[in-house]
């Protein structure tokens, strides 16, 4: 519910630095300490903690909106070159993948070394790190970036004008439905994945397919799996996922420059799709056609993945273009609402 009312805000903040980088400056030592704050354990009663855990979470919602959404709508006013969004949404979701894979594999094993074997104590100090670090690259985006696309004083429009510009905004409508659709499957592919691995793959078959890659990993130091088969084939599933999803990413500028957005986004969608079909149709003993369908699935997703959030800053301006008024913000903002929405 804080996207829309950052989105409005964002559109009518006007200072020499920009509608979007001060938000990020102002939004980031608070975003910084709230996380921080979430995530440690205070020596409360249970219903104390309780409370303590909603108004913190509550918090950082609301700054976590005011940082991220005004982040990303920057992407559609750094620059007006399509080729160039492309380009800075290819290089974020890379990030965000890398991010993704260092979470899922390593950042158990590194909270519970962190706590010595306390997992409160362990996230509380690399929450602390984590926390510094997010705070420090935020102020380093306010100041290495400049907002280009300013819109003129005449174009002034009040908030009833701006929700009535979305509505007749076609190619927005159909954004936000795609972005709601979009979201839907990606939470109903991850939790369908928990119960396919508990309830349906052989244990035994998938035992025997990860026990080579286990033994690469705890040659290296890496045995954050323990004996779960079921976990360790889930871990390392997902991990292969990712890993040629951030393949498929960087390949996506490329593609969508020469050949169009809309079109490599809706191809390369459509056979994404294909490969999570397949999972109907495999024996349960299949682990190495599970796995590489995991595998190219990802890959063909992960082109898809930088794209919509491009689309999405074009959208910005073909409403510019049919409106003669420029409202970034509350655009990205009504995309946040259907991302959520549809998770």
């Amino acid at each position: 519910g804080f996207n829309p009312i950052i989105g409005v805000l964002a559109d009518r903040t006007s200072t020499r630095w920009g509608k979007f980088r001060p938000w990020i400056l102002i939004t980031a030592l608070p975003l910084g300490c709230v996380a921080l704050a979430a995530f440690t354990t205070p020596d409360f009663s249970y219903s104390g903690k309780v409370v303590y855990a909603v108004a913190t979470y509550t918090l950082l919602l609301l700054f976590y909106a005011g940082n991220n959404l005004p982040y990303s709508a920057l992407s559609g006013v750094i620059t007006g070159d399509m080729s160039d969004r492309n380009s800075l949404s290819s290089y974020r979701f890379v990030a965000v993948m890398f991010a993704q894979f260092f979470v899922q594999v390593f950042m158990l094993g590194i909270i519970k070394s962190a706590g010595g074997g306390d997992k409160a104590v362990g996230i509380e100090k690399v929450m602390t790190v984590l926390a510094v670090i997010g705070t420090i690259m935020l102020f380093i985006t306010f100041l290495t970036t400049k907002e280009r696309i300013i819109p003129k004083p005449e174009q002034k429009s009040s908030v009833k004008e701006d929700l009535a510009d979305l509505v007749k905004n076609r190619p927005w409508v159909i954004m936000l439905t795609l972005t709601t659709l979009v979201f839907i499957t990606l939470a109903l592919k991850g939790g369908s994945y928990v119960y396919y691995f508990e309830n349906y793959v052989d244990k035994q078959q998938l035992a025997l397919f990860i026990q080579p890659i286990l033994d690469t990993l705890t040659s290296t130091g890496l045995n954050y799996f323990g004996n779960d088969p079921v976990a360790a084939g889930f871990g390392l599933f997902n991990a292969g996922g990712i890993i040629f999803m951030i393949i498929g990413i960087t390949l996506s500028k490329g593609l969508a420059d020469k050949y169009g957005k809309r079109n490599i986004f809706g191809i390369f969608l459509f056979i994404s799709t294909v490969f999570v079909l397949a999972f109907y149709f495999f024996p349960a003993d299949s682990i190495s056609l599970i796995f590489f369908s995991q595998i190219l699935h990802g890959f063909f997703y992960g082109i898809t993945i930088p794209i919509l959030w491009a689309m999405i800053a074009d959208v910005a301006d073909y409403s510019e273009w049919l409106n003669n008024r420029r409202a970034t913000a509350i655009i990205f903002s009504a995309m946040m609402v259907g991302l959520k929405a549809g998770l």
